[in-house]
């Protein structure tokens, strides 16, 4: 991700996002009211992988699986693993949302958490909607169309216009500086994310406001 540098005082793999450290509490404050309270957690495009090292052992007996579709990411997700065990948090998963298949949704795929005993019931995605192409949105509410059971959850972090307005000027910015590096990129209108959600059949059922004009947005299948 662009936003990730490797840490200045660490000769390994890990990789440090300085957003987490400002967003991990009061993401995991949502987290932990809305979850599903037990079952597999799947994490899309898990970044740097600080935020499974946090989440994982808080919000155990519910187990963590996270994905990213870049190698070094995964390398990131292995190094934080290692430095910070968790019972419940599994190697990252070679996953591209935009994939018509998910890797979960092979039953003989090595997975390393076992989806009959613990089936995923929740997937979590932050801060990748607007640093991704369109299609990864899709990707991603195909995919959680596909795999949540009734009553499971979809959670988005992230900025989002409303309105087809910014929120904030700092937000007008930041979807600028996206562009500029890739057209592709972009702050987007949450209205035309819940309507890809609504036709996957999941329902949009919270959005709550978050540190640095980001919104946590909720469905459930």
């Amino acid at each position: 991700m662009p936003y990730a540098t490797p840490m200045d005082d660490l000769a390994d793999a890990r990789r440090h996002a300085p957003a987490t450290q400002r967003n991990r509490e009061p993401i995991l404050a949502v987290l932990e009211r809305v979850l599903p309270s037990s079952g597999t957690v799947l994490e899309i495009s898990s970044g740097t992988g600080e935020h499974g090292v946090f989440f994982a052992p808080r919000l155990a007996p519910r187990q963590w699986l996270p994905s990213d579709p870049e190698p070094l990411a995964r390398q990131s997700i292995l190094a934080w693993q290692t430095a910070e065990p968790s019972a419940n948090l599994h190697p990252p998963l070679a996953l591209d949302a935009r994939q018509t298949s998910w890797p979960v949704e092979d039953p003989a795929a090595d997975l390393g958490v076992d989806l009959a005993q613990h089936p995923i019931t929740a997937i979590v995605n932050i801060n990748m909607v607007h640093i991704a192409p369109w299609d990864a949105c899709l990707g991603l509410m195909a995919g959680a169309g596909r795999l949540l059971p009734e009553g499971g959850v979809l959670y988005l972090y992230g900025p989002f216009k409303q309105g087809g307005q910014h929120t904030a000027p700092s937000n007008a910015a930041f979807d600028q500086s996206l562009q500029a590096q890739n057209p592709a990129w972009g702050v987007r209108d949450l209205e035309a994310v819940v309507a890809e959600a609504e036709a996957v059949g999941l329902r949009c059922v919270e959005t709550v406001a978050m540190p640095a004009n980001n919104l946590s947005v909720v469905f459930r299948a």
